[in-house]
């Protein structure tokens, strides 16, 4: 996709919290139906000029329909920075090759906003206490799920007809991370301590892998699809990140670690996808530009161990870090700049390694306060609410698992559930995928998936949650079919 349509979804895709709020599956619908028209219309070639045209109008219609986001300063303004700062992947650094002048346009300073997540959680509340007389809407029974999508548990859900396929190709070397591509059901991507990346399709059938990236010197230890999935970051034992495109596989760039250490994990800035965190074995977290290679000035923080999970909060303005110490922390996000200024310690326990971080804005439709995902070798997955701007994490509740040595991760299931109750997902050293209801308050566990012969390291479901994949420390990766209504 062009870089002034990346942008163009870029913020609707900021805006889109405020549509149909009483109806989240129409926003889902609607951001993957805009994200279509504009691949689209990237193809026909119109002139740049009214493509940028096109983009301010855009901001200017949108900051007029819904006014202020939730920080200081008018939508416009709002939506102009994001403009500034979402040009992403392929378009963008090939911008930066052809023409070096480029590296010194830079948007203003911004601070983050001092009460975005009180004020998500506040709105999120509004939309009940604002709905229309007569409207349906969740309560404990679960009534508006049941309106709205049936009266089926979420038990029946998630439950599963059995393996839709095993690929094999990484077999004797563990694959620590598995995703599927971004708004896409059947393109797979998973990485091995063999060095190597595999990008597999799913249809038409049978699934094949379409090719495997080679480079990286030692095992891959995390890797990252961009937004729009043209390229793909990996980071590597070998103390290097490196660049690829998806579409032909080759590298593009190769980025040494700035202190010449093992690479351990890395996220795309979720809004700016030129830039890229990543986590060393010398305690440090770092920014990159992707585009030059380099650190971003003040975006470079220390641990107090080794940095081993990353995650950005939605509106990219909040990063989290786990350590092999059992330390969180938490950062604000200069959006403008790339700095990452410290906010929050929290110590999960003492020794034991923070594995695994996931972040998401609301859990479901009963429980409506942002919310933290963590796995911490305690043969617990535990989940935090997030209280404050600053990413201050208070314990929810916790969930058994197996976990006590292997880097396990788990996600929240991507679509809101309209049914009562929400899903989070684990993998386990009992060689077991497991769901649990985080609303439930006994009897939390809705479906556990068994078939790995050895401890299972991540999950991952496409866009849909038709297909959901696992991946062990054998090196198997299982691609799981849900049961269709």
């Amino acid at each position: 996709m062009a870089a002034v349509w990346q942008q163009v979804l870029a913020v609707d895709a900021r805006y889109n919290a405020y549509r149909t709020p009483t109806f989240p599956q129409f926003r889902t619908q609607y951001i993957r139906r805009r994200s279509q028209l504009l691949r689209e219309n990237a193809k026909a070639g119109h002139p740049p000029a009214l493509r940028r045209q096109y983009l301010r109008l855009r901001g200017q219609l949108l900051g007029q329909r819904y006014g202020p986001l939730s920080e200081p300063g008018s939508a416009r303004a709002y939506s102009n920075s994001i403009v500034r700062s979402s040009r992403t992947t392929l378009d963008r650094m090939e911008d930066f090759e052809d023409d070096p002048r480029a590296l010194g346009a830079r948007g203003h300073r911004r601070s983050v906003s001092r009460g975005s997540y009180q004020l998500q959680a506040q709105m999120n509340r509004a939309v009940y206490e604002d709905r229309p007389p007569g409207s349906v809407v969740p309560t404990s029974a679960a009534e508006a799920s049941r309106a709205m999508a049936g009266d089926t548990s979420l038990s029946e859900n998630y439950a599963f007809a059995g393996m839709y396929h095993v690929f094999d190709q990484h077999v004797d070397e563990a694959v620590p991370r598995v995703r599927f591509a971004n708004d896409d059901r059947h393109r797979l991507a998973c990485c091995s301590l063999d060095g190597s990346i595999s990008l597999c399709q799913l249809v038409p059938a049978p699934p094949t892998v379409l090719r495997v990236l080679r480079g990286h010197t030692r095992g891959v230890s995390d890797f990252a699809w961009s937004l729009s999935n043209d390229i793909l970051v990996s980071t590597s034992l070998d103390a290097t990140m490196r660049i690829w495109a998806s579409e032909d596989g080759r590298c593009i760039r190769e980025i040494p670690d700035p202190d010449g250490a093992e690479l351990l994990c890395c996220t795309f800035q979720p809004v700016n996808n030129n830039l890229t965190v990543v986590g060393n074995a010398k305690h440090n977290v770092h920014v990159m530009n992707i585009s030059t290679g380099k650190k971003v000035k003040g975006g470079s923080s220390k641990l107090t161990g080794r940095v081993l999970a990353l995650s950005f909060d939605a509106p990219g303005r909040l990063l989290w870090a786990g350590d092999d110490r059992g330390s969180v922390f938490s950062f604000l996000f200069d959006m403008a700049t790339g700095k990452l200024t410290k906010a929050k310690r929290l110590v999960v326990h003492e020794g034991s390694p923070v594995t695994s971080i996931s972040a998401r804005s609301w859990v479901s439709r009963e429980a409506r306060d942002p919310s933290l995902l963590i796995n911490a070798c305690l043969n617990k997955l535990l989940l935090y609410r997030v209280v404050d701007n600053e990413g201050t994490l208070q314990l929810k509740r916790s969930f058994p698992i197996e976990q006590s040595s292997h880097p396990v991760r788990s996600i929240f299931c991507p679509l809101m559930s309209f049914r009562q109750g929400a899903c989070v997902v684990t993998g386990s050293e009992d060689m077991c995928v497991h769901f649990f209801d985080v609303e439930r308050a006994a009897k939390a566990a809705v479906n556990k998936l068994q078939g790995h012969s050895a401890p299972v390291l991540d999950v991952s479901f496409n866009c849909d949650e038709s297909l959901l994949a696992s991946s062990d420390a054998s090196g198997m990766v299982i691609v799981w079919r849900r049961e269709q209504k």
